[in-house]
Formats: C-alpha cells, structure tokens, sequence
C-alpha cells in the first residue's frame, strides 16, 4: 500500500533545484537520496536532457508500469530542463505503449509529443520497439516530424549518433506487430552508413540507441558486437547512452562507457520518476546528474 507521501508526490508536488539545494512548493519532505547526483563541473561544453522508456498510454497501470503517471513525470524532468537548459533533449526509446488501433496509438503519441515538443526546440526521437508496435515507423517519425531514424548531428564540438535497431534478423523493418522484440538488428545499410559517419568525422562522438549494444541476452542487439567494433576502430567514441530494459546500469567495455537509463514510466508517484542531463567537457570528461531514481556517474577524459 502506498505510503502517506508517495500519495502527495501522486497530487502533483512541484520540486525544483536551486543553488544545488531541492526546493519543494510545500514543506513536505520525501526521503529520496537518489534524486540527483553531485554537481556538475564548471563550465560544460555542452549539455544534454536525456529520458528513456516513458511508454505513455491512456490505460490502466499493468504491473510496475503507471502509463498515465508518464506527463506528471515528464513536467518535472521539463522543469529541470528549464532550468540547465540543455542543447537539445534525447528520446532514447519508447516514447508510447501499445494500443488497440493505429488511431488509438496516433492519440497516444500525439498527446505526450505535445509535451515533449515544449521542452526544447532541439529534440532527437531513438526508435524503440513499442514505438512501432502497432505503428509504422513513417507514421511515427512523421508524428514526431523528424525525418529519419538513424542519423548523426554535431553540437558543441562533439559529434553526435542516433541508431535504429528496430529491424529483424532478415532485415525488414519492425512495424505492424511484424517482429518479436527479442530481435533487434542493426542492418547492413546502417552499418555501412555508421562506419562511413564515424570515419568522416574528426570529433569526439557519443551514440543514442534503444535497445543495448553492451549485453547478448534478450535485451541486446544481435549484433551488437559488430558495432562496438566499429566504435572501438574509429577512436572517436566516448559513450552510448541506451534505454529499453528500464534499470540503471553501466559497463565499460574497451574503453567505451555504455550506460543503461532507467525507464520513467516504472513504478508511481514523483519518486519513482527518472531523468538526467549530460555534462560534456571539452576535455572529454563526462558527468551525467541523475534525478530520482536515474543514477549519476562521472567519467574522465
């Protein structure tokens, strides 16, 4: 049964930092030591918000996961965002749920996308699996109106990637219930686009994806290892930022950090949300300030 104060967080408690220090607009207070991590370091080069795994929908809650709970958690995760004023703000990953219909799933989208927009003029969309459960992956780019789902950007001095593996073993993209979702592939298209993007440029790069490219269980890209080759022959690529299995969790592979986010939309009340900002240093330095139950990490050049 929930407690006295997960009951107040769920009646729409606003908390904001100020100066480093958690300011609440009542005088409750919630025991929540994970709510951010040390301060970042002076002057980044650029900032980045980052969310993951919000699977918004209009339905009641189905285990640990509030679908309906997801705007409440996001309005706070753009009040911080206000706040940093982050460069541009990262989707890794099911943004919505399932639903019955096209149309059902186009409301769903279309509702937390009206949220989602106001946050930041710069925004980056990482197809997940749920985002083309029912959809097509042309319906769901096109509600978001970004124009493709595997792509690469530059801000700050850093190079940035965004991968799609929602594609089966044999290639076809997922869409329609087409796929089962233990098998994410990144293509042979996108892998001859990803090493000609990492060979073309000379910057520090940093990739978003869904689904993991540090693990081989189910929650892995099934060739996975394929593309941590690549990272590693360029040089260039300080960290992967990934969603999809909903917990924090961190690996260093070859000098390669890639970091699992944890997912929004698990479990209820302001306390379970989970959201961060990416510090980059010119330097090459990292440090990510986790919120709520988002870890925090700090990564040297």
């Amino acid at each position: 049964m929930p407690s006295d104060s997960d009951a107040f967080t769920r009646l729409g408690r606003r908390a904001f930092l100020k100066n480093g220090v958690l300011v609440l607009t009542t005088a409750a207070t919630v025991d929540c030591p994970s709510l951010l991590a040390d301060e970042p370091p002076a002057s980044p080069t650029v900032k980045v918000g980052l969310v993951t795994d919000l699977h918004y929908a209009d339905k009641p809650p189905s285990g640990s996961r509030h679908y309906r709970e997801t705007p409440g958690k996001l309005a706070e995760a753009a009040e911080q965002f206000g706040e940093d004023q982050p460069a541009f703000v990262v989707e890794l990953g099911d943004f919505i749920d399932a639903a019955d219909s096209v149309d059902a799933e186009l409301g769903y989208l279309k509702r937390i996308n009206r949220d989602f927009g106001a946050i930041c003029p710069q925004r980056h969309y990482v197809l997940g699996n749920h985002c083309v459960y029912t959809l097509k992956k042309p319906e769901f780019l096109d509600g978001v109106e970004q124009k493709k789902s595997y792509y690469s950007f530059d801000s700050g001095g850093f190079h940035f990637i965004v991968l799609d593996a929602c594609f089966r073993s044999d290639g076809e993209p997922y869409g329609r219930k087409n796929f089962e979702w233990t098998d994410p592939n990144i293509p042979p298209a996108e892998l001859e686009w990803l090493r000609a993007d990492l060979a073309a440029t000379a910057k520090s790069t940093v990739v978003f994806v869904h689904q993991r490219l540090d693990v081989s269980n189910h929650y892995g890209i099934k060739n996975a290892a394929v593309v941590r080759s690549m990272f590693e022959e360029s040089g260039r690529v300080l960290a992967v930022f990934q969603g999809h299995s909903h917990q924090n969790d961190h690996n260093d592979i070859n000098g390669i950090h890639y970091c699992t986010m944890v997912a929004m939309v698990e479990g209820t009340g302001a306390a379970n949300n989970g959201y961060s900002v990416m510090h980059l240093a010119e330097s090459g330095t990292i440090h990510i300030q986790g919120f709520r139950q988002q870890s925090g990490y700090d990564w040297p050049a």
